[in-house]
């Protein structure tokens, strides 16, 4: 796409403000396939609102962090699709260039990533996935909105956002960067292994990779779990949390702290049948019957095809109580669901049916290649490109052990020990992280604007993973451990409780000592 440039900054030299750069700026942009709907001043402290916002992807309000120009565009993808995108540009650039990403099936411009990124002095951009909600309904018989969604969205979305700030600064950016999680780790891997120049940086947390097997895995939990809620066969939550009492006495010491976090589920393999109740049991609610146990064990299990290959690795153990809400609590997985009816059958489509024939037949679809498992990063890496990628231990939608296993092909596929790994791509085990944050360890790692963060770039790198993506592309300061923060009230923005070290895979972090659990430098990589 060509754009004239409209040396903007030129007009500084002229006395022009701010505001009224920003105000002029959408009757001069031209760029192809985008109709500008308006440019808007934000000065810091403001609180906008977003009337036009998607409940499920963002919020109605944002407090804004730094005097930005807010572009808001609708960008044709193709002759029936197109996407929602805005661009934040700060008064005070720093010549760097940030796209977000997007969870889950959702399409929304995601405002706390805009004013987190232009605070930090990102040119930012947001976009809709190409289309509103966290339905997949949109997809239905839609192929051109699948495949914005699958990966047009964020490429255009990084091409355009580009173009935007090059007219408005009047120079390129100098670096690139792309930060997501969940569905936006997916998207990220995604740029990473097909549009390996687009990014400089990427920071691409829990990924949903692996996509139309982690649907089918979700599926199929929901399937072994039950349906029916009265069932003496079925594990209420509150069963879970005792089999999560019973998981944590197994596996909590292995790392040689017992704190209430498994630093390593790779050693841990509960034996679950120690749960079965006994005749000297006087509490049934602290127990199991022996169909429950197997089921137990059942859900911790990797999946596996008809023809007996590996589908998806196993749930890690630890999250037993935070999973019930996504996977077993007697409701089909609201993904698999959405994934099913509307992308691989019909709306009219029983999820409840779920069988591994159907898995076969989502697998064999894998639209536009949605599933983002290829293991070849070598023109990523031949670019220059950096990945850093980080999960959480107690995940409870997407399993740690997928991004473990992505490592492990990654490595075979391209020949390379950890060590020439290192070069381009590191990823880090997050203990006590829920689904891209929340949880009981340390999950503060500045990737969101949690605490009143307000520009990134004046965190330590160490504790920040946007300042410290930074600080690998453009000085080579290559992260050995991100530290993360753990709070007193669990919430972001709270006392801290501590901090605490994560290890680059494939170290473990193990407890030495003689400090307690809780002191960062009692604990060591190895």
């Amino acid at each position: 796409m060509a754009v004239a440039h409209l040396s903007y900054l030129n007009a500084y030299v002229l006395e022009r403000t701010f505001e009224d750069l920003c105000t002029g700026f959408a009757s001069e942009l031209d760029i192809p396939s985008v109709k500008v709907q308006f440019s808007q001043y934000l000065p810091k402290g403001y609180n906008a609102s977003f009337p036009d916002f998607v409940a499920q992807g963002s919020s109605p309000n944002q407090i804004i962090r730094a005097d930005v120009c807010r572009v808001a565009m609708l960008v044709n993808t193709s002759d029936t699709s197109s996407m929602t995108l805005e661009a934040w540009l700060p008064s005070k650039w720093t010549g760097r260039f940030l796209s977000g990403g997007n969870g889950g099936l959702t399409g929304c411009v995601q405002y706390v990533d805009l004013s987190y990124g232009s605070a930090s002095g990102f040119a930012t951009v947001s976009g809709n996935n190409g289309h509103n909600g966290s339905s997949a309904e949109p997809f239905y018989q839609h192929p051109e909105i699948l495949e914005d969604y699958v990966y047009r969205a964020i490429y255009t979305g990084g091409v355009v956002g580009k173009e935007v700030a090059a007219a408005f600064y009047g120079e390129n950016a100098s670096k690139s960067y792309f930060m997501g999680c969940s569905g936006g780790g997916r998207q990220g891997f995604k740029m990473a292994q097909s549009f390996p120049e687009l990014f400089d940086g990427i920071i691409a947390a829990a990924p949903a990779i692996n996509f139309v097997n982690l649907i089918n895995f979700g599926g199929w939990l929901s399937t072994i779990a039950g349906f029916e809620t009265n069932s003496s066969t079925f594990i209420t939550k509150s069963l879970w949390q005792a089999v999560h009492k019973e998981v944590l006495s197994q596996c909590d010491g292995l790392d040689g702290a017992i704190d209430g976090i498994i630093e390593d589920t790779d050693l841990c393999h509960p034996q679950f049948e120690r749960l079965i109740c006994t005749q000297d049991t006087a509490n049934t609610t602290e127990c199991l019957n022996g169909a429950q146990a197997a089921t137990v064990r059942a859900l911790y299990e990797p999946l596996y095809g008809a023809d007996g290959s590996l589908l998806y690795p196993r749930l890690q153990p630890g999250t037993e109580v935070t999973t019930y809400d996504t996977y077993f609590s007697g409701q089909p997985s609201f993904l698999a669901s959405e994934w099913f009816k509307y992308v691989v059958y019909n709306p009219e489509f029983d999820i409840k049916s779920l069988n591994r024939n159907d898995f076969a037949v989502a697998a064999l679809q894998d639209p536009y290649n949605v599933s983002t498992f290829d293991a070849d990063l070598s023109t990523f890496q031949r670019s220059g490109g950096k990945l850093l990628t980080f999960h959480g231990m107690e995940d409870y939608i997407i399993s740690s052990e997928i991004s473990t296993l992505y490592y492990h092909r990654l490595a075979e596929t391209m020949s390379l020990a950890p060590s020439s790994l290192d070069s381009f791509y590191r990823y880090f085990r997050v203990s006590g992280m829920g689904h891209c944050a929340m949880g009981n360890g340390a999950y503060g790692l500045g990737m969101y604007s949690f605490g009143g963060i307000d520009n990134a770039l004046e965190q330590d790198p160490d504790d920040n993973v946007l300042a410290r993506i930074v600080a690998w592309v453009e000085r080579d300061e290559a992260p050995e451990y991100i530290r993360g923060t753990s709070f007193v009230s669990g919430l972001p923005g709270s006392e801290p409780a501590f901090k605490r070290k994560h290890c680059k895979y494939p170290s473990r972090n193990v407890y030495v000592g003689p400090g307690n659990y809780s002191d960062e430098n009692a604990w060591e990589c190895q």
